[in-house]
């Protein structure tokens, strides 16, 4: 019995092995697989059996059957018994040989059944084997293939029997004609050699120790003859590999004399096949083992073929690599490992020939040549110890070569040579040099475009600083050649990239040295050959590229710490001062990024360092030795403006340190003489080094200029010094733009004390003659030296005596230079430097005229006011210019009124201002107001009044400013503010109050001004009324007239907001003439009705909806009616004049009345058919409810309706509540429909006009209205006015309108709920469904509870149980059901009518889409924990009974509620179970366990619930404790592990219920849910594996078999894979 049933299931399984779905045939494979594992001699021999019988069985299915006994027999050798075994190997050496042909898959599998077979029973394998293997027959390429891999997995085993193999082979090599088998004898010659190879190695370990390599010498010698004499010239190329790879390892076994013999051929033989192949590696792995092999036995030919041999490797290295192909990279390491041998053989050979390869040009022959020249240095060290001077003379020509591959191959190599003393040689030093200059290539510069073959220059670069770094650091040997030689790459320009690593490398020499030599000077001049740079030199390079830290990886911070180094060096003295000094300037680079820094804080940092070093060093010659170095390396910086600049910086403080004038002055001419001129950077650096330099010697200074002007250039002749005799105009402006900035620079930074007394006479005088140029960079030059010398003067403490004679010509000079720049644009920074030369002239004395004055004020204004301003993302410097050049607009502005400080003098200032302030562009209002609320601010701050005087222009300026608070430009808005604020505080000034007085009325427009950035027009309107009501409680009545003259004449402002702010601050003042405005209500409507349709202006409409109130206070229901007959949609306009309705309460209140009586009034549509055959009519809207429902919105929208809206809240909500309901899917008059889609077309209003939308909307503002904002807040997240206009979501949103109202309206409900009821017998279907819905969702809230509400509520929805409408009933099913949230201790009161309500629910006929049902069984669940036990114990059965056809419904919320309502039913049986539902639990436990697999993931989540009620009422803990550990919600579950655990469970307590939940299985194989119908086999799989054998009798194999047979059949791959599993698993009851 059991074997038939094993060989039952195997057939049904190997029947399934034809699947066509891959994984299907894995799984079959694995079940095979597992029926092995069990039974692996039945199993075996049932597969055997199948392939014996199904001879026809196609191979890829046999290939299968194959492997998985391939893998029974590999874990299952040890228990094989011989027969087994024996019939095994005849299947499978059957199945290898059955065809001639070769099917590698099918008799690769064969063979390796064989190969895992022979790890035990080697002896009956290799019987079957030779038996195919006999002498004079060609073999099957298998029977081979098979021995090979024998020879490769049993070595022990296999070695022995090799005697007779080879001895029966080779007589077949000569008969092998096709390449196949020559390839395979190729393979099998191989493994053989190789295991013999290892035999050997291990004889410690072999059966027989006794075997000699000398036993198979003979048999692989002629082998090899027939391999290399005839296959190897074969045109079939994986023939001449295979034949390669053999004779590799072949070799080692040859006679040492054969081999001697051999060489002459066989290396030949195998270079030739390098040109024949492109995948050489196999080629380059047998030439090592020959190589080896040789070289072993002493080989004296070796010699003769060493040429050839090292031409064809070398060829090979030169190969480009590439880094995706393994086998190229492999084949290098091969190639080199060749290399190392003949190295170690013949190194005289291999150098003379490897250095002449360097001197060629071409780039892969040099790149090779230094790789193995690398290699041989680093692998055979000490063969070419004696050839370093050779190895170094020969890298002349690579040090030359620019190509990067070969820079990065010749650092590689200097690499390997600094590790094994080379660069101690003769010749180092170059190699050492060539690092430094690829250290210093440039990174940015050297990358190559896209698909260059070269690695980037930065990837050389990158080499070389860490191969530097590392020689400096790890290789001990070094220190002594690299120090001090590196310091001579110091100050050389071209190792100016380098200089961070060079930096590291001699701090980290230095260090070691200081360690080593204690207070000893590091640098040894007398030693040196006069190469190294010099203190001063050191000094001066390191500090001037400090000037810009970041650039080069940082080599600020490298420079610094490499003076710190070599203080002792540099100086004795400095060794105290710079160790607290330096790493001060090191912890403020580290605070900051090359972004961040201040390149001028860094500079003055600089700057004090080095005075600060010229202060500790008194030393006069040490001080001009540093001037001079500094002045010679000037000439190095020329492309590096930045440094340049600084170091003439340095140089001036250098000077400006020495005591010796005559070293002062010839420097200076020095500099003079030879600065490039044409350079802006040295311009500037020059003339602040003259600066720097006249703080200590001004005399001197001011000589050597004047010496230098008196000379010929500035008369165009033959020049100064010869130098400028070639000059052009041109150049001599340029030379003079430098000397006019020495002359600025020395005036600034000269001691005040010394300055005014050579001012005019010495500095101003050669200024003046060069105003006459066109030049803009003289220009500037002039404009900025006049500027700095005006500013020297105006700081001294004398500048009050001082009498500047020239002050009007200056001052003329420089407004012709602002006004000769453009006025529309602004380029340079002329008229800002300008402007300041003023702003420091203005004050000196004489006093400018008043025509000067006056023309200065306008030619600046001009200047600056009409300059466009640039596009949004401007360039930030041109923004910088702009902003600076404003603020000297206001400096001088400010100096002028500083000269007159009265209202008068403000007066002027502000004429000048007036026509900017009114300009029709935006730009230049803001920079008018910012300008006037500066100069006011000014005046104010500065203001003394000796004698009580009228501030007489106060209302001309508050009516200038005032509407400008209202600007299009919310900056100009601000300003305006401020200007009034500070004309208010002026009038307190000249009423007496202090200046330190604060009003606490002018003090509110502060606040006011803060709401002028980003306001809507009601906020601006208001402030513009309060900033009015404030100018009017503090204007001095005399004023009233002209401010509002000023103001009318404002109204007709171009800019209309700052006409509408006129016209609410002319109302404000006016306030009390409201009887006036009153007599004009005639013509106001006459406004109303001719403006509405020409302007859409603010304030018209302010009078309209003023006018309206008026008409509506008296003539109401006509004014409604009016409005009511205007089109709909209403306009913008329209809906302004109902909001105008709400000003008033009692209005309002009146108005909403009036309109809920139009809403009700009529019906809320009309059915028509729009063709005559059509099933439904269209429900078209009536208009009078429309236009009520519309304009009700809009006046509730008033926030005046407020107090009107709470009172008739009820009212509104209901009716409105309703008045949606009725108007779901109803479509609006055709007249409308028309309208709606030309206004939609058009696109003038975004809202599509609808009549359920518009109810909606109408209802939000009724709740908004009535303070109701949650309410609306929580609709909005919830989408709850979304699905309140859907006929599916309405009722959903009726809910959450229900559910927010009882949460943040609770005390509105009762009179809202009392409309309601009235409301539950409406004629409308869709009305009482609206009802319903709301009353049963109040019931899910507690706060029908704190309202009393409950029992009225539950009366009333009792009541409503026969209503015709089926959606009202299961409302009322719902509500009841809700009481178990809001009052679950009512529940027990009303059990019985709840329960009786609920079952009558699951019992109801009349919905034929059980929809009711379904509220029935989600209520049941809520409610059955509340209920009395003994309510619920004789209802419990049947409701079990009822539910159950559910579990399987094709809708997936049937399918949940029910399995949701069984779990809640075993939920409240806890501990008090009776057998007969314990009957249904049993019955619903497959159901429930297979269904967590339902595609539809809330009945999976119902299902874990119901799983976990079931636990305890099955009396099993283990099973309990699994459910509760695996189904909690939220978390992932395994299932194949769940139902594995749960399995083992139920059958170790349960194993009687194995038929029936077998049973149950089998009727869900058929299940229309795939995931569902792949868990029952998976069921019934885990019951089988883990129920005892004994309780087989139960389940009736047969039909479980049959079953499962049938789902191999399934068109779903997963389900035929689970029935395979199971089918696995049978074999337990086998």
């Amino acid at each position: 019995m059991t074997e038939s049933y094993v060989k039952k299931l195997s057939t049904i399984l190997l029947d399934a092995v034809t699947d066509k779905d891959p994984l299907v045939q894995e799984q079959v494979c694995s079940a095979l697989c597992a029926l092995g594992e069990s039974q692996p001699e039945e199993a075996l021999s049932a597969w055997e059996e199948h392939l014996q019988q199904h001879g026809k069985l196609a191979h890829p299915y046999r290939t299968m059957i194959l492997r998985a006994m391939e893998v029974v027999v590999s874990s299952h050798i040890s228990e094989l018994d011989k027969d087994m075994a024996r019939a095994i190997i005849l299947l499978a050496s059957s199945e290898m040989t059955k065809v001639k042909e070769l099917v590698c898959d099918w008799q690769q599998a064969a063979s390796n059944v064989l190969v895992a077979v022979g790890k035990r029973f080697i002896g009956r394998v290799m019987e079957e084997m030779l038996s195919k293997f006999q002498p004079g027959v060609l073999p099957h390429y298998f029977v081979v293939q098979t021995l090979a891999n024998l020879s490769v997995s049993n070595v022990f085993g296999m070695v022995p029997f090799l005697t007779s193999i080879l001895n029966t082979m080779l007589p077949m090599l000569g008969m092998a004609k096709h390449d196949t088998m020559r390839v395979v004898f190729c393979c099998a010659l191989q493994h053989f050699s190789e295991s013999t190879l290892e035999y050997l190695a291990n004889l410690d370990q072999a059966p027989d120790p006794t075997v000699r390599k000398d036993a198979f010498a003979t048999d692989i010698f002629s082998a090899y003859h027939i391999l290399f004499h005839q296959w190897l010239q074969s045109r079939e190329a994986k023939l001449r590999l295979a034949v390669v790879e053999a004779l590799g390892p072949m070799s080692h076994l040859l006679p040492s004399e054969k081999l001697e013999e051999q060489l002459p051929k066989l290396l030949p033989g195998v270079l030739a096949l390098y040109k024949k192949h492109a995948e050489t590696f196999h080629v380059s792995k047998s030439l090592g083992q020959i190589l080896e092999a040789a070289v072993s036995v002493g080989s004296r030919t070796l010699e003769v073929q060493l040429d050839s041999l090292l031409a064809a490797l070398h060829a090979q290295i030169c190969v480009p690599v590439e880094s995706s192909s393994p086998l190229v990279m492999s084949n290098q390491k091969e190639v080199l490992r060749c290399f190392t041998v003949l190295a170690c053989r013949s190194p005289d050979r291999l150098l003379a020939f490897l250095l002449p390869k360097l001197d060629t040009n071409n780039e892969r022959t040099r790149v090779g040549t230094l790789q193995v020249l690398r290699h041989v240095i680093n692998s055979a060290a000490a063969q070419m110890e004696v050839k370093k001077p050779f190895i170094l003379s020969s890298m002349r020509l690579p040090l030359l070569d620019t190509n990067s591959k070969v820079k990065r191959a010749v650092v590689q190599v200097i690499s390997a040579m600094a590790h094994h003393g080379y660069l101690e040689q003769p010749g180092g030093e170059a190699m050492i040099e060539y690092i430094v200059q690829q250290c210093a290539l440039p990174p940015e510069t050297e990358r190559p475009g896209p698909g260059s073959e070269d690695p980037t220059a930065d990837s050389v670069r990158a080499v070389s600083v860490s191969t530097l770094y590392l020689v400096s650091t790890t290789v001990d040997r070094m220190s002594a050649v690299l120090w001090p030689y590196l310091l001579e790459f110091l100050t050389p320009l071209r190792f100016t990239g380098a200089l961070t690593p060079l930096c590291k490398s001699l701090v980290h020499l230095a260090q070691k040295r200081r360690e080593a030599g204690a207070d000893a000077l590091l640098i040894q001049y007398d030693d040196s050959k006069g190469t190294l740079p010099s203190p001063y030199a050191i000094t001066t390079r390191l500090l001037a590229v400090c000037s810009n830290p970041y650039l080069g990886d940082g080599r600020g911070a490298a420079s610094l710490r490499l003076l710190n180094v070599l203080h002792r060096d540099i100086h004795p003295l400095l060794h105290q001062r710079w160790a607290t000094t330096i790493p001060l300037l090191l912890d403020y680079l580290d605070e900051y990024t090359e972004e961040t820094l201040s390149q001028k804080e860094w500079e003055e940092k600089l700057l004090m360092f080095l005075r600060d070093t010229l202060t500790v060093v008194p030393d006069n010659t040490w001080i001009c030795q540093l001037s001079l170095e500094m002045c010679k390396q000037l000439s190095c910086y020329s492309e590096a403006p930045q440094e340049k600049n600084f170091l003439y910086k340095c140089i001036g403080t250098t000077l400006g340190a020495t005591s010796r004038k005559e070293v002062v002055r010839e420097r200076l001419q020095e500099l003079l003489e030879t600065a490039r001129y044409q350079e802006e950077a040295e311009r500037e650096g020059l003339a602040r080094c003259f600066g720097i330099c006249a703080i200590s010697h001004l005399d001197d200074t001011l000589a050597q200029l004047e010496d230098f002007v008196r000379s010929d250039v500035f008369r165009k002749s033959i020049g100064i010094f010869n130098i400028f005799k070639d000059r052009s105009e041109n150049e001599v402006d340029k030379v003079k733009s430098a000397l006019i900035l020495c002359y600025g620079h020395v005036a600034a930074q000269a001691p005040r004390e010394l300055v005014l007394a050579k001012v005019e006479s010495d500095i101003l005088r050669n200024v003046f003659q060069c105003f006459h140029t066109k030049d803009p960079a003289l220009k500037l030059c002039l404009v900025q030296s006049v500027c700095m010398a005006s500013q020297a003067i105006c700081s001294s403490a004398q500048a009050s005596s001082f009498h500047f004679s020239r002050k009007a010509e200056l001052v003329a000079q420089m407004m012709e230079f602002i006004k000769a720049e453009p006025p529309d644009s602004l380029r340079t920074p002329i008229r800002k430097k300008a402007m300041l030369a003023c702003t420091y002239l203005v004050p000196l004395e004489p006093a400018l005229e008043e025509q000067a004055r006056s023309d200065m004020i306008h030619g600046c204004l001009h200047s600056v006011m009409a300059v466009v301003p640039g596009p949004e993302g401007e360039d930030g410097d041109q923004e910088s210019l702009y902003l600076d050049t404003t603020h000297a607009l206001e400096d001088l502005l400010t100096s002028l009124l500083r000269r007159n400080m009265t209202p008068q003098g403000l007066q002027i200032m502000v004429e000048h201002l007036s026509p900017w302030i009114k300009s029709p562009r935006g730009h230049e209002r803001v920079r008018a107001l910012g300008l006037s609320a500066c100069l006011l601010r000014f005046f104010l701050e500065h203001l003394h009044i000796s004698a009580l005087v009228p501030f007489h222009n106060l209302g001309l300026l508050v009516g200038l400013f005032s509407p400008r608070c209202a600007d299009l430009w919310p900056a100009t808005r601000q300003e305006a503010v401020s200007c009034v604020y500070s004309l208010l505080y002026l009038q307190l000034g000249y009423e007496g109050f202090s200046q330190d007085y604060r009003d606490d009325v002018a003090e509110q427009l502060l606040t006011l001004k803060d709401g002028l950035v980003h306001p809507d027009p009601a906020v601006l309107l208001h402030t513009c009324h309060s900033i009015a009501q404030i100018i009017a409680k503090r204007l001095p009545p005399d004023q009233l007239i002209s401010l509002l003259l000023t103001m009318f004449e404002s109204l007709g402002d171009p800019d209309k907001n700052c006409s509408r702010a006129a016209t609410v601050m002319i109302n404000s003042l006016l306030k009390e003439r409201g009887n006036m405005l009153l007599e004009k209500v005639p013509e106001i409507v006459s406004v109303l009705r001719s403006k509405l349709q020409e302007t859409r202006e603010e304030h018209i409409l302010q009078a309209a909806q003023h006018s309206v109130y008026l008409l509506a206070s008296q003539h109401r229901a006509a004014v409604v009616s009016s409005l009511l007959g205007s089109p709909l949609p209403f306009d913008s306009h329209t809906c302004t004049l109902w909001r105008a309705l709400a000003v008033e309460p009692s209005l309002t209140a009146q108005v909403l009345g009036l309109l809920l009586e139009r809403m009700s009034r009529d019906v809320p549509f009309k059915e028509s058919r729009a063709f005559l055959l059509s099933s439904s009519p269209n429900r078209v809207a009536t208009l009078l409810p429309l236009a009520a429902t519309c304009a009700l919105r809009e006046v509730v929208l008033a926030p005046a309706s407020g107090p009107a809206v709470l009172e008739l809240y009820p009212q509104l909500f209901v009716a409105l509540l309703l008045r949606v309901s009725c108007t779901v899917g109803v479509q609006l008059p055709r007249t409308l429909q028309a309208k709606e889609r030309r206004s939609a077309s058009s696109a003038l209003d975004p809202r599509t006009f609808e009549p359920c939308s518009s109810a909606v909307d109408a209802l939000q503002a009724v709740l908004l209205r009535g303070g109701n904002e949650d309410v609306v807040q929580r609709m909005e997240l919830e989408g709850g006015w979304e699905l309140l206009r859907t006929s599916a979501g309405h009722e959903e949103g009726v809910t959450r309108l229900a559910s927010a109202m009882a949460k943040f309206a609770g005390p509105r409900l009762p009179l809202v709920m009392k409309a309601l009821v009235c409301t539950q017998s409406s004629v409308y279907e869709i009305q009482r469904v609206t009802s319903t819905a709301f009353l049963a969702e109040l019931l899910n809230s507690n706060v029908v509870n704190d309202l009393m509400l409950l029992e009225s509520l539950l009366n009333n929805l009792v009541a409503r149980q026969k209503d015709t409408c089926a959606g009202v009933r299961r409302l009322v099913l719902r509500g009841l059901a809700n009481i178990a949230s809001s009052s679950p201790d009512k529940v027990r009161a009303h059990g019985p009518q709840l329960l009786t309500a609920m079952i009558g629910g699951l019992d109801d006929g009349d919905d034929r889409h059980s929809l009711v049902a379904l509220e029935a069984m989600a209520g049941l669940a809520r409610l059955l924990g509340l209920v009395e036990p003994q309510d619920l114990r004789p209802v419990l059965l049947h409701v079990a009974i009822r539910i159950r056809p559910f579990f399987d419904s094709d809708k997936m919320e049937f399918r949940s509620a029910s399995i949701c309502l069984f779990g809640h039913l075993n939920k409240a049986c806890h501990g008090d179970c009776e057998d007969v539902f314990l009957e249904q639990v049993v019955g619903g436990l497959a159901p429930l366990l297979l269904h967590l697999q339902d595609p539809q993931a809330p009945v999976a989540g119902a299902c874990r619930f119901a799983l976990r009620m079931c636990g305890p009422n099955l009396e099993c803990e283990e099973l309990a404790a699994a459910f509760q550990k695996h189904l909690q919600e939220g978390q992932g579950l395994h299932f194949g592990e769940f139902l594995n655990t749960t399995c083992k469970h139920l059958m170790h307590h349960f194993p009687d219920l194995l038929g029936r939940l077998v049973s149950t299985s089998l009727f869900y194989f058929k299940s229309s849910w795939e995931d569902v119908r792949a868990a029952a086999p998976m069921l019934t799989g885990f019951l089988v594996l883990h129920v005892e054998p004994e309780h087989r009798p139960q389940v009736d194999l047969e039909q479980l078999t049959a079953a499962l047979q049938l789902l191999l059949q399934d068109p779903a791959p997963a389900v035929r894979m689970k029935a395979a599993e199971t089918l696995g698993r049978l074999v337990k009851f086998a």
